[in-house]
Protein backbone atom coordinates (compact mmCIF):
# COMPACT_ATOMS: atom_id res chain seq x y z
CA UNK A 1 0.00 0.00 0.00
CA UNK A 2 2.72 2.31 0.90
CA UNK A 3 4.58 1.77 -2.35
CA UNK A 4 1.08 2.56 -4.62
CA UNK A 5 0.90 5.57 -2.37
CA UNK A 6 4.42 6.91 -3.11
CA UNK A 7 3.90 5.81 -6.93
CA UNK A 8 0.77 7.83 -6.81
CA UNK A 9 2.80 11.10 -5.20
CA UNK A 10 5.97 10.65 -7.47
CA UNK A 11 3.68 10.62 -10.98
CA UNK A 12 1.46 13.82 -9.44
CA UNK A 13 4.53 15.58 -8.23
CA UNK A 14 5.96 14.54 -12.17
CA UNK A 15 2.87 15.86 -13.59
CA UNK A 16 3.01 19.57 -11.42
CA UNK A 17 6.88 20.00 -12.22
CA UNK A 18 6.41 18.78 -16.05
CA UNK A 19 3.68 22.27 -15.87
CA UNK A 20 5.63 24.34 -14.41
CA UNK A 21 8.72 23.79 -16.63
CA UNK A 22 6.35 24.05 -19.87
CA UNK A 23 5.04 27.10 -18.17
CA UNK A 24 8.31 28.64 -16.96
CA UNK A 25 9.59 27.87 -21.03
CA UNK A 26 6.59 29.14 -22.12
CA UNK A 27 6.26 32.40 -20.16
CA UNK A 28 9.67 34.06 -19.46
CA UNK A 29 11.09 34.15 -23.12
CA UNK A 30 7.76 36.00 -23.59
CA UNK A 31 7.96 38.06 -21.24
CA UNK A 32 12.18 38.44 -21.88
CA UNK A 33 11.14 39.12 -25.70
CA UNK A 34 8.46 41.86 -25.13
CA UNK A 35 10.83 44.06 -22.57
CA UNK A 36 13.60 43.07 -24.99
CA UNK A 37 10.93 44.62 -28.23
CA UNK A 38 10.01 47.35 -26.54
CA UNK A 39 13.54 48.34 -24.97
CA UNK A 40 14.92 48.18 -28.74
CA UNK A 41 11.89 50.45 -30.34
CA UNK A 42 12.19 53.16 -27.74
CA UNK A 43 16.55 53.33 -28.08
CA UNK A 44 15.99 53.33 -31.71
CA UNK A 45 12.81 55.96 -31.77
CA UNK A 46 15.53 58.23 -29.91
CA UNK A 47 18.45 57.62 -31.52
CA UNK A 48 16.24 58.35 -34.55
CA UNK A 49 15.16 61.56 -32.66
CA UNK A 50 18.36 62.64 -32.22
CA UNK A 51 20.01 62.55 -35.41
CA UNK A 52 17.10 64.25 -37.06
CA UNK A 53 17.90 67.40 -33.98
CA UNK A 54 21.67 67.27 -34.79
CA UNK A 55 20.57 67.58 -38.90
CA UNK A 56 18.24 70.31 -38.13
CA UNK A 57 20.68 72.32 -35.44
CA UNK A 58 23.80 72.22 -38.06
CA UNK A 59 21.81 73.76 -40.43
CA UNK A 60 20.75 76.50 -37.96
CA UNK A 61 24.21 77.17 -36.91
CA UNK A 62 25.46 77.43 -40.31
CA UNK A 63 22.40 79.79 -41.47
CA UNK A 64 22.88 82.11 -38.24
CA UNK A 65 26.53 82.44 -38.63
CA UNK A 66 25.99 82.96 -42.72
CA UNK A 67 23.40 85.85 -42.03
CA UNK A 68 24.83 87.41 -38.64
CA UNK A 69 21.44 86.81 -36.49
CA UNK A 70 23.44 87.19 -33.13
CA UNK A 71 24.18 90.61 -34.08
CA UNK A 72 20.84 91.21 -35.42
CA UNK A 73 18.09 88.73 -34.31
CA UNK A 74 15.64 89.98 -35.86
CA UNK A 75 16.09 88.55 -39.35
CA UNK A 76 13.12 86.95 -39.92
CA UNK A 77 13.81 84.35 -42.24
CA UNK A 78 16.02 82.46 -39.46
CA UNK A 79 13.13 83.15 -37.04
CA UNK A 80 10.33 81.85 -39.31
CA UNK A 81 12.83 78.66 -39.52
CA UNK A 82 13.13 78.68 -35.83
CA UNK A 83 9.37 77.88 -35.03
CA UNK A 84 8.75 75.66 -37.50
CA UNK A 85 11.26 73.50 -35.73
CA UNK A 86 10.31 73.95 -32.94
CA UNK A 87 6.70 73.44 -33.87
CA UNK A 88 7.76 69.91 -36.16
CA UNK A 89 9.68 68.50 -32.92
CA UNK A 90 7.68 70.39 -30.31
CA UNK A 91 10.40 71.87 -28.85
CA UNK A 92 12.32 75.09 -27.69
CA UNK A 93 15.88 76.50 -28.84
CA UNK A 94 18.07 78.76 -27.12
CA UNK A 95 20.32 80.95 -29.07
CA UNK A 96 23.64 81.63 -27.24
CA UNK A 97 26.35 84.25 -27.84
CA UNK A 98 29.78 84.36 -26.81
CA UNK A 99 28.73 86.37 -23.66
CA UNK A 100 26.74 83.57 -22.88
CA UNK A 101 23.27 85.78 -22.82
CA UNK A 102 20.73 83.90 -24.09
CA UNK A 103 19.76 86.63 -27.28
CA UNK A 104 16.49 84.22 -28.72
CA UNK A 105 14.77 82.02 -26.60
CA UNK A 106 11.81 80.71 -28.48
CA UNK A 107 9.09 80.30 -25.69
CA UNK A 108 10.39 84.13 -24.98
CA UNK A 109 11.12 82.97 -21.38
CA UNK A 110 15.01 84.04 -20.59
CA UNK A 111 15.91 86.34 -23.56
CA UNK A 112 18.19 88.25 -22.11
CA UNK A 113 19.06 85.73 -19.43
CA UNK A 114 22.59 84.16 -18.84
CA UNK A 115 22.97 80.62 -19.39
CA UNK A 116 25.73 78.65 -17.79
CA UNK A 117 24.92 75.28 -17.83
CA UNK A 118 27.95 72.25 -18.60
CA UNK A 119 26.82 71.16 -22.04
CA UNK A 120 26.62 74.98 -23.19
CA UNK A 121 30.29 75.26 -21.51
CA UNK A 122 31.15 72.35 -23.70
CA UNK A 123 30.41 73.40 -26.85
CA UNK A 124 32.04 77.18 -26.52
CA UNK A 125 35.03 74.68 -26.17
CA UNK A 126 33.95 73.03 -29.85
CA UNK A 127 32.23 69.99 -29.07
CA UNK A 128 28.76 69.01 -29.59
CA UNK A 129 26.92 67.92 -26.90
CA UNK A 130 23.73 65.04 -26.86
CA UNK A 131 21.51 64.36 -24.20
CA UNK A 132 18.68 62.06 -23.85
CA UNK A 133 16.77 62.43 -20.21
CA UNK A 134 14.43 59.39 -19.98
CA UNK A 135 13.02 61.33 -16.66
CA UNK A 136 11.79 64.49 -18.33
CA UNK A 137 10.75 62.99 -21.54
CA UNK A 138 13.47 65.54 -23.89
CA UNK A 139 16.55 65.28 -25.88
CA UNK A 140 19.02 68.29 -25.59
CA UNK A 141 21.53 69.46 -28.49
CA UNK A 142 23.95 71.42 -28.24
CA UNK A 143 25.85 72.97 -31.51
CA UNK A 144 28.75 75.64 -31.79
CA UNK A 145 27.83 78.47 -34.27
CA UNK A 146 31.19 78.71 -35.71
CA UNK A 147 32.79 82.10 -38.17
CA UNK A 148 32.50 80.09 -41.66
CA UNK A 149 35.90 81.85 -42.60
CA UNK A 150 38.03 82.08 -39.56
CA UNK A 151 36.06 78.83 -37.92
CA UNK A 152 35.87 81.15 -34.33
CA UNK A 153 33.25 79.98 -32.10
CA UNK A 154 30.72 82.88 -32.17
CA UNK A 155 28.55 81.08 -30.18
CA UNK A 156 25.82 78.41 -29.03
CA UNK A 157 22.44 77.09 -30.49
CA UNK A 158 21.14 74.86 -27.84
CA UNK A 159 17.64 72.63 -28.87
CA UNK A 160 15.56 70.75 -26.55
CA UNK A 161 12.71 68.39 -27.89
CA UNK A 162 10.48 66.88 -26.12
CA UNK A 163 10.00 62.94 -26.28
CA UNK A 164 6.58 62.24 -25.16
CA UNK A 165 5.43 61.38 -28.14
CA UNK A 166 8.30 58.39 -28.76
CA UNK A 167 6.80 57.21 -24.89
CA UNK A 168 2.96 57.38 -25.85
CA UNK A 169 3.90 54.72 -28.46
CA UNK A 170 6.17 53.14 -26.34
CA UNK A 171 3.67 52.89 -23.61
CA UNK A 172 0.86 52.04 -26.42
CA UNK A 173 3.07 48.96 -27.50
CA UNK A 174 3.41 48.30 -23.67
CA UNK A 175 -0.44 47.58 -23.96
CA UNK A 176 -0.67 45.44 -26.67
CA UNK A 177 2.47 43.87 -25.96
CA UNK A 178 1.15 43.23 -22.39
CA UNK A 179 -2.35 41.58 -23.78
CA UNK A 180 -0.52 39.59 -25.74
CA UNK A 181 1.59 38.56 -23.30
CA UNK A 182 -1.54 37.35 -20.70
CA UNK A 183 -3.08 35.84 -23.35
CA UNK A 184 -0.44 33.86 -24.52
CA UNK A 185 0.57 32.99 -20.96
CA UNK A 186 -2.77 31.58 -20.65
CA UNK A 187 -2.74 29.69 -23.75
CA UNK A 188 0.58 28.42 -22.25
CA UNK A 189 -0.60 27.22 -18.89
CA UNK A 190 -3.26 25.20 -20.74
CA UNK A 191 -1.01 23.85 -23.51
CA UNK A 192 1.22 22.81 -19.99
CA UNK A 193 -1.41 21.03 -18.43
CA UNK A 194 -2.48 19.21 -21.36
CA UNK A 195 0.93 18.23 -22.34
CA UNK A 196 2.15 17.11 -19.29
CA UNK A 197 -1.28 15.51 -18.60
CA UNK A 198 -0.32 13.49 -22.15
CA UNK A 199 3.25 13.03 -20.67
CA UNK A 200 2.31 11.14 -17.57
CA UNK A 201 -0.78 9.15 -18.60
CA UNK A 202 1.53 6.70 -19.50
CA UNK A 203 3.10 5.85 -16.47
CA UNK A 204 -0.13 6.56 -14.93
CA UNK A 205 -1.04 3.26 -16.46
CA UNK A 206 2.13 1.69 -16.18
CA UNK A 207 1.59 2.43 -12.24
CA UNK A 208 -1.76 0.82 -12.23
CA UNK A 209 -0.09 -2.24 -14.36
CA UNK A 210 2.90 -2.58 -12.16
CA UNK A 211 -0.60 -2.23 -9.22
CA UNK A 212 -2.09 -5.20 -11.19
CA UNK A 213 0.63 -7.17 -11.20
CA UNK A 214 1.36 -6.86 -7.28
CA UNK A 215 -2.43 -8.01 -6.35
CA UNK A 216 -2.00 -10.75 -9.07
CA UNK A 217 -4.55 -9.30 -11.66
CA UNK A 218 -3.97 -8.41 -15.08
CA UNK A 219 -1.36 -9.40 -17.32
CA UNK A 220 2.28 -10.23 -16.41
CA UNK A 221 3.86 -7.98 -18.74
CA UNK A 222 3.61 -4.13 -19.55
CA UNK A 223 2.65 -2.75 -22.91
CA UNK A 224 3.22 0.62 -22.53
CA UNK A 225 4.14 1.81 -25.73
CA UNK A 226 2.95 5.67 -26.08
CA UNK A 227 6.50 6.73 -26.31
CA UNK A 228 9.89 5.58 -27.04
CA UNK A 229 10.63 6.02 -23.03
CA UNK A 230 8.07 4.49 -21.85
CA UNK A 231 8.33 1.60 -24.01
CA UNK A 232 12.37 1.12 -22.68
CA UNK A 233 11.41 1.59 -19.24
CA UNK A 234 8.52 -0.82 -20.12
CA UNK A 235 10.61 -3.60 -21.58
CA UNK A 236 13.16 -3.12 -18.35
CA UNK A 237 10.87 -3.49 -16.00
CA UNK A 238 9.27 -6.92 -17.94
CA UNK A 239 13.07 -7.92 -17.93
CA UNK A 240 13.16 -7.47 -14.19
CA UNK A 241 9.53 -8.91 -13.77
CA UNK A 242 11.14 -12.06 -16.18
CA UNK A 243 14.18 -12.33 -13.62
CA UNK A 244 11.86 -12.28 -10.39
CA UNK A 245 9.99 -15.17 -11.25
CA UNK A 246 12.88 -17.11 -12.60
CA UNK A 247 14.69 -16.49 -9.46
CA UNK A 248 10.65 -17.42 -7.28
CA UNK A 249 10.74 -20.90 -9.75
CA UNK A 250 14.31 -21.20 -8.42
CA UNK A 251 13.28 -20.92 -5.07
CA UNK A 252 10.22 -23.18 -5.62
CA UNK A 253 12.44 -25.81 -7.16
CA UNK A 254 15.56 -25.90 -4.45
CA UNK A 255 12.59 -25.98 -1.76
CA UNK A 256 11.27 -28.53 -3.81
CA UNK A 257 14.59 -30.67 -4.57
CA UNK A 258 16.12 -30.29 -1.14
CA UNK A 259 12.68 -31.71 0.56
CA UNK A 260 13.33 -34.31 -2.30
CA UNK A 261 16.60 -34.87 -1.64
CA UNK A 262 16.46 -35.09 2.05
CA UNK A 263 13.40 -37.49 1.83
CA UNK A 264 14.86 -39.84 -0.10
CA UNK A 265 17.58 -41.21 1.91
CA UNK A 266 14.53 -41.28 4.87
CA UNK A 267 12.50 -42.97 3.00
CA UNK A 268 15.33 -46.12 1.87
CA UNK A 269 16.21 -46.20 5.59
CA UNK A 270 12.36 -47.08 6.12
CA UNK A 271 11.94 -49.41 3.46
CA UNK A 272 15.10 -50.83 4.81
CA UNK A 273 14.16 -50.74 8.31
CA UNK A 274 10.38 -51.87 7.72
CA UNK A 275 11.92 -55.27 6.04
CA UNK A 276 13.86 -56.05 9.06
CA UNK A 277 11.01 -55.46 11.36
CA UNK A 278 8.64 -57.64 8.97
CA UNK A 279 10.77 -60.64 8.49
CA UNK A 280 10.84 -62.47 11.91
CA UNK A 281 14.16 -64.36 13.28
CA UNK A 282 16.80 -62.91 9.82
CA UNK A 283 19.87 -64.10 9.59
CA UNK A 284 22.64 -61.81 10.72
CA UNK A 285 23.73 -61.84 7.33
CA UNK A 286 20.92 -60.10 6.17
CA UNK A 287 20.95 -57.59 9.38
CA UNK A 288 24.73 -56.66 8.16
CA UNK A 289 23.70 -55.78 4.85
CA UNK A 290 20.54 -53.83 5.58
CA UNK A 291 22.42 -51.96 8.68
CA UNK A 292 25.40 -51.49 5.57
CA UNK A 293 22.67 -49.70 3.57
CA UNK A 294 21.09 -47.86 6.19
CA UNK A 295 24.37 -46.32 7.18
CA UNK A 296 25.23 -45.39 3.16
CA UNK A 297 21.60 -43.60 3.07
CA UNK A 298 22.79 -41.71 6.18
CA UNK A 299 26.41 -40.90 5.07
CA UNK A 300 24.44 -39.92 1.71
CA UNK A 301 21.53 -37.34 3.85
CA UNK A 302 25.05 -36.25 5.92
CA UNK A 303 26.56 -35.39 3.30
CA UNK A 304 23.81 -33.28 1.16
CA UNK A 305 23.44 -31.33 4.90
CA UNK A 306 26.70 -30.79 4.85
CA UNK A 307 26.88 -29.49 1.43
CA UNK A 308 23.65 -27.18 2.16
CA UNK A 309 25.54 -25.85 5.35
CA UNK A 310 28.30 -25.10 3.17
CA UNK A 311 26.23 -22.85 0.78
CA UNK A 312 24.20 -21.32 3.27
CA UNK A 313 27.62 -20.05 4.73
CA UNK A 314 28.77 -18.90 1.56
CA UNK A 315 25.45 -16.78 0.55
CA UNK A 316 25.64 -15.01 3.43
CA UNK A 317 28.93 -12.81 2.60
CA UNK A 318 32.15 -13.10 1.77
CA UNK A 319 33.11 -11.73 5.36
CA UNK A 320 34.09 -14.89 6.60
CA UNK A 321 37.02 -15.52 4.12
CA UNK A 322 39.97 -15.99 5.59
CA UNK A 323 42.42 -15.03 3.39
CA UNK A 324 46.28 -15.71 3.06
CA UNK A 325 49.22 -15.76 0.88
CA UNK A 326 49.27 -19.88 -0.48
CA UNK A 327 51.36 -21.58 -2.86
CA UNK A 328 48.85 -22.86 -5.67
CA UNK A 329 51.12 -25.20 -6.85
CA UNK A 330 51.32 -27.20 -3.77
CA UNK A 331 47.65 -26.72 -3.22
CA UNK A 332 47.12 -28.86 -6.50
CA UNK A 333 49.43 -31.24 -6.03
CA UNK A 334 47.70 -31.83 -2.51
CA UNK A 335 44.45 -32.14 -4.18
CA UNK A 336 45.68 -34.43 -6.76
CA UNK A 337 47.28 -35.92 -3.99
CA UNK A 338 43.79 -36.88 -2.34
CA UNK A 339 41.78 -38.03 -5.55
CA UNK A 340 44.63 -40.50 -6.72
CA UNK A 341 43.08 -43.24 -5.13
CA UNK A 342 39.78 -42.29 -6.87
CA UNK A 343 41.36 -42.47 -10.13
CA UNK A 344 43.36 -45.35 -9.78
CA UNK A 345 40.25 -47.43 -9.01
CA UNK A 346 38.34 -46.06 -12.19
CA UNK A 347 41.28 -46.33 -14.25
CA UNK A 348 41.05 -42.63 -14.65
CA UNK A 349 45.09 -41.47 -15.37
CA UNK A 350 45.40 -38.31 -13.45
CA UNK A 351 48.07 -35.96 -14.51
CA UNK A 352 48.97 -32.34 -12.84
CA UNK A 353 50.92 -29.64 -15.45
CA UNK A 354 52.05 -26.56 -13.56
CA UNK A 355 53.42 -24.39 -16.00
CA UNK A 356 55.47 -22.03 -13.07
CA UNK A 357 55.01 -20.76 -9.51
CA UNK A 358 51.95 -19.31 -8.38
CA UNK A 359 51.42 -17.74 -5.20
CA UNK A 360 47.86 -16.19 -4.04
CA UNK A 361 46.00 -14.57 -1.69
CA UNK A 362 43.07 -17.04 -1.17
CA UNK A 363 40.59 -18.49 1.49
CA UNK A 364 42.66 -22.17 1.15
CA UNK A 365 40.23 -24.21 2.60
CA UNK A 366 37.51 -23.03 0.17
CA UNK A 367 39.41 -22.91 -3.15
CA UNK A 368 40.54 -26.59 -1.82
CA UNK A 369 36.69 -27.59 -1.48
CA UNK A 370 36.48 -25.99 -5.28
CA UNK A 371 39.34 -27.13 -6.85
CA UNK A 372 38.43 -30.77 -5.25
CA UNK A 373 34.44 -30.77 -6.75
CA UNK A 374 36.25 -30.02 -10.18
CA UNK A 375 38.82 -32.71 -10.66
CA UNK A 376 36.32 -35.22 -8.92
CA UNK A 377 33.84 -34.59 -11.15
CA UNK A 378 35.95 -35.11 -14.05
CA UNK A 379 37.24 -38.21 -12.69
CA UNK A 380 33.70 -39.80 -11.39
CA UNK A 381 32.13 -38.68 -14.57
CA UNK A 382 34.46 -40.34 -16.66
CA UNK A 383 33.73 -44.01 -17.43
CA UNK A 384 36.00 -44.51 -20.80
CA UNK A 385 38.54 -47.44 -20.59
CA UNK A 386 40.77 -45.52 -21.42
CA UNK A 387 40.07 -42.37 -19.68
CA UNK A 388 42.22 -39.31 -18.33
CA UNK A 389 41.88 -36.14 -16.55
CA UNK A 390 44.19 -33.23 -17.55
CA UNK A 391 45.02 -30.36 -14.65
CA UNK A 392 46.80 -27.56 -15.77
CA UNK A 393 47.91 -24.44 -13.88
CA UNK A 394 49.42 -21.31 -15.21
CA UNK A 395 49.71 -17.49 -14.05
CA UNK A 396 50.31 -13.96 -15.63
CA UNK A 397 50.95 -10.58 -14.12
CA UNK A 398 47.40 -10.62 -12.42
CA UNK A 399 45.56 -13.72 -12.69
CA UNK A 400 46.42 -17.39 -12.19
CA UNK A 401 44.68 -20.21 -14.42
CA UNK A 402 43.35 -23.82 -13.87
CA UNK A 403 42.23 -26.14 -16.26
CA UNK A 404 40.54 -29.11 -15.91
CA UNK A 405 39.94 -31.05 -18.76
CA UNK A 406 38.85 -34.74 -19.44
CA UNK A 407 37.53 -37.03 -21.88
CA UNK A 408 34.70 -38.33 -20.17
CA UNK A 409 30.89 -38.15 -21.42
CA UNK A 410 30.71 -34.62 -21.82
CA UNK A 411 27.68 -32.11 -20.82
CA UNK A 412 25.16 -31.62 -23.48
CA UNK A 413 24.49 -27.55 -25.09
CA UNK A 414 21.07 -27.09 -23.49
CA UNK A 415 22.53 -28.02 -19.78
CA UNK A 416 26.06 -25.96 -19.71
CA UNK A 417 23.53 -22.90 -18.87
CA UNK A 418 22.26 -25.04 -15.77
CA UNK A 419 24.88 -26.97 -14.24
CA UNK A 420 25.89 -24.55 -11.46
CA UNK A 421 21.94 -24.96 -10.30
CA UNK A 422 21.45 -26.56 -6.95
CA UNK A 423 20.33 -30.32 -7.06
CA UNK A 424 20.77 -29.96 -11.02
CA UNK A 425 22.42 -32.82 -12.58
CA UNK A 426 22.23 -33.55 -16.70
CA UNK A 427 22.24 -37.57 -15.61
CA UNK A 428 20.38 -38.25 -12.77
CA UNK A 429 20.35 -41.87 -12.13
CA UNK A 430 24.09 -41.75 -13.15
CA UNK A 431 24.39 -39.17 -10.59
CA UNK A 432 23.10 -41.08 -7.60
CA UNK A 433 24.93 -44.45 -8.82
CA UNK A 434 28.39 -42.54 -8.09
CA UNK A 435 26.69 -40.59 -4.97
CA UNK A 436 26.54 -36.77 -6.33
CA UNK A 437 24.07 -34.34 -4.45
CA UNK A 438 24.05 -31.81 -7.15
CA UNK A 439 25.33 -29.36 -5.29
CA UNK A 440 29.29 -29.30 -5.85
CA UNK A 441 29.67 -27.22 -8.83
CA UNK A 442 26.85 -24.57 -7.02
CA UNK A 443 29.58 -24.70 -4.15
CA UNK A 444 32.62 -24.69 -6.59
CA UNK A 445 31.17 -21.28 -8.84
CA UNK A 446 30.22 -19.68 -4.96
CA UNK A 447 33.95 -20.00 -4.08
CA UNK A 448 35.37 -18.45 -7.18
CA UNK A 449 32.77 -15.26 -7.07
CA UNK A 450 33.74 -15.19 -3.88
CA UNK A 451 37.36 -14.45 -4.79
CA UNK A 452 36.24 -12.83 -7.67
CA UNK A 453 36.82 -14.98 -9.77
CA UNK A 454 35.52 -17.13 -12.99
CA UNK A 455 34.30 -20.27 -14.20
CA UNK A 456 33.39 -21.15 -17.44
CA UNK A 457 32.47 -24.80 -18.83
CA UNK A 458 33.12 -26.03 -22.57
CA UNK A 459 32.11 -29.19 -23.65
CA UNK A 460 31.23 -31.95 -26.39
CA UNK A 461 29.12 -34.73 -25.21
CA UNK A 462 30.30 -37.88 -25.99
CA UNK A 463 34.14 -36.54 -25.91
CA UNK A 464 34.70 -34.65 -22.91
CA UNK A 465 34.63 -31.32 -20.89
CA UNK A 466 36.83 -28.15 -20.25
CA UNK A 467 36.46 -26.02 -16.98
CA UNK A 468 38.75 -22.77 -16.96
CA UNK A 469 38.96 -20.90 -14.14
CA UNK A 470 40.41 -17.59 -13.49
CA UNK A 471 41.00 -16.07 -10.27
CA UNK A 472 43.04 -12.96 -9.01
CA UNK A 473 46.29 -13.21 -7.57
CA UNK A 474 45.61 -9.84 -5.04
CA UNK A 475 42.31 -10.76 -3.33
CA UNK A 476 40.29 -7.78 -3.83
CA UNK A 477 38.23 -6.56 -0.91
CA UNK A 478 34.35 -5.32 -1.96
Amino acid sequence: MKSKKKLRKFFKSLRIRLIIAFVILGVLPGIALRIGLIKGYENRAVATRSIDIRSQAKILSDQIANNGYLEDCSIESINSRLELICNIYDGRILVIDNTFHIIKDTYDLDTSKIIISEEVATSFQGQESNKYDRVNNYIQQTMPIRDVDTQEILGVLLVSVSTDTVHAAVDYLQNIALIIQIVTSILTVVCAILLANSLSHPFRKMTKSIEEIQIGYGEDVLHIDDFAETEEISENINALLKNMKVLDESRQEFVSNVSHELKTPLTSMKVLADSLIAQEGAPVELYQEFMTDIASEIERENKIITDLLSLVKMDKAADSMNISSVNVNELLELIMKRLMPIAETQHIELVLESFRPVSAELDETKMSLALTNLIENAIKYNDKTDGWVHVSLNADHQYFYVKVEDNGVGIPEESLDHIYERFYRVDKSHSREIGGTGLGLALTRNVILMHRGAIKAFSTEGEGTIFTVRIPLKYITA
